[in-house]
């Protein structure tokens, strides 16, 4: 019995790592090619197995263009969350923005991919699979980060929600240009956006005052 479940253990892992494999072709295949040309064939060529193989392991291209979409943005928040530890409640805010244009930065084909994927996957009737409902984790991440900010009375009272779904289409916008326009300095996109928000949001002490934590354009780091 041991044995076997050794087996079945190591046959998890190299099934659980050829998943892997594919979903990483699939990501290099649509962001090379576009979402209509990455079939399974042309993926199963990027990943150097066969058609079979990917089959196997996924239902069809919609079960797999889905497994996209979740590893992006798995790996974005595995990758983020860790930078605004230790952080002031403002300061989270202004560095989540800078700190998401970074990732994209450093992994364009997954942002490309991934809107390829959001835009043109439909379902069997035709509608398309994702839309802004599909934010909703997004929003709720983000209205945390307001909600800390505001029990620490570094911002005014604001409908986080409405500021969650304005942020988010901001930092989407901002992306979506870039990809568009790739010549766009990303990083100073970001920091004028970052400004932007915590402008909206923060809490003056006084006439021309600004919280202590933040100022417009200040780097939180010095």
């Amino acid at each position: 019995m041991r044995s076997d479940s050794r087996a079945d253990g190591q046959k998890s892992f190299i099934e659980q790592a050829r998943r892997r494999q594919i979903v990483a072709a699939a990501v290099e295949t649509v962001a090379a090619a576009g979402f209509g040309n990455a079939s399974l064939a042309a993926i199963a060529r990027t990943a150097g197995v066969s058609k079979g193989v990917i089959s196997y392991h996924f239902s069809g291209k919609e079960e797999l263009m889905e497994e996209v979409v979740t590893a992006v943005y798995t790996g974005i928040a595995e990758r983020i969350v860790p930078q605004l530890e230790g952080l002031g409640p403002l300061e989270t805010v202004r560095e989540h923005v800078r700190a998401v244009a970074r990732d994209g930065l450093a992994h364009r084909d997954e942002l490309v991919a991934v809107t390829e994927v959001v835009t043109h996957l439909r379902r069997k009737d035709g509608s398309l699979r994702y839309s802004v409902a599909d934010n909703e984790v997004l929003y709720r991440g983000l209205e945390q980060m307001y909600e800390r900010a505001e029990r620490a009375g570094e911002v005014r009272a604001f409908d986080h929600r409405v500021m969650a779904v304005t942020v988010q289409a901001a930092v989407d916008a901002m992306f979506g240009y870039w990809i568009a326009c790739p010549d766009t300095d990303l990083l100073a996109h970001a920091d004028q956006l970052a400004d932007l928000l915590v402008a909206a949001i923060r809490r003056p002490r006084g006439d021309g005052e600004w919280t202590p934590s933040e100022r417009p354009g200040q780097d939180p780091a010095r």
